[in-house]
């Protein structure tokens, strides 16, 4: 599929002359099951909204992982997994070789919040997520913290400040990929600093993963960060911030 009909629908909502208009970020969000506790259905539309804030992003929800092993799928620049098979089988191998593929092949993957604990057997997973739950540890008590930037020349991080979030301060991650971490937060309970939001490279395609967004207040306060990650998983520029 050519990116022609992407233009043209981007232009009929946007208004503007298709020939001026941005080539639009077509956004894949997988989703439809999660821990009892992370209520998809509630946290999704929350999500779209904080990504569509940048005008160029199209969203497409699905509630079915197994679209992933569709021709299809290459019609999008990011997958941003909001799901977690909780107590349920892996999707197929056919769904998750197709999603390494796409990255592989130069698109972009984003991992929120406990889509660390998807796949669980799958070898290639944590390669591909950068880190993943442990199945030992789990977060702070839900409250505020402050995420700290660490990385402020980063492009997903230029122009952004510390902020205070209210949120599962995840303490569950594990891994030995090497993984350029953007942001942390100091744990009350393990006295120590983990991360909030990392990236990394897989072959030709990008990865960025934040464990924050346990809930449609904790999205929000992330919004920002979680959708210049998109944008950089998908390759594109990100618009400066004012200064």
């Amino acid at each position: 599929m050519t990116s022609l009909p992407w233009v043209l629908i981007a232009a009929s909502f946007l208004g503007a002359d298709p020939a001026n208009t941005p080539e639009p970020i077509r956004v894949l969000i997988v989703t439809g099951n999660d821990y009892p506790g992370h209520h998809w259905k509630e946290t999704t539309p929350v999500l779209r909204t904080e990504l569509e804030k940048d005008p160029r992003m199209f969203v497409r929800v699905i509630e079915d992982p197994e679209f992933l092993n569709s021709p299809a799928l290459n019609q999008y620049d990011v997958v941003v997994l909001h799901y977690m098979n909780w107590e349920s089988p892996d999707p197929s191998s056919g769904a998750a070789e197709s999603l390494r593929r796409f990255v592989a092949q130069g698109k972009g993957l984003v991992l929120l919040h406990f889509a660390c604990g998807a796949w669980s057997d799958w070898s290639e997973f944590p390669n591909l997520a950068g880190r993943v739950w442990d199945k030992v540890n789990t977060h702070d008590p839900r409250g505020p913290f402050e995420v700290k930037i660490v990385k402020p020349d980063h492009p997903i991080c230029r122009g952004l400040k510390a902020f205070q979030t209210d949120d599962e301060l995840y303490t569950c991650l594990t891994g030995t990929r090497p993984i350029e971490v953007l942001a942390t937060a100091h744990s009350k309970v393990k006295d120590e600093d983990h991360p909030m939001a990392f990236v990394l490279n897989y072959e030709k395609g990008r990865v960025f993963q934040t464990p924050l967004g346990h809930d449609t207040k904790a999205i929000t306060l992330a919004g920002q960060l979680i959708r210049r990650g998109t944008i950089w998983a998908a390759g594109r520029d990100i618009k400066p911030l004012p200064k």
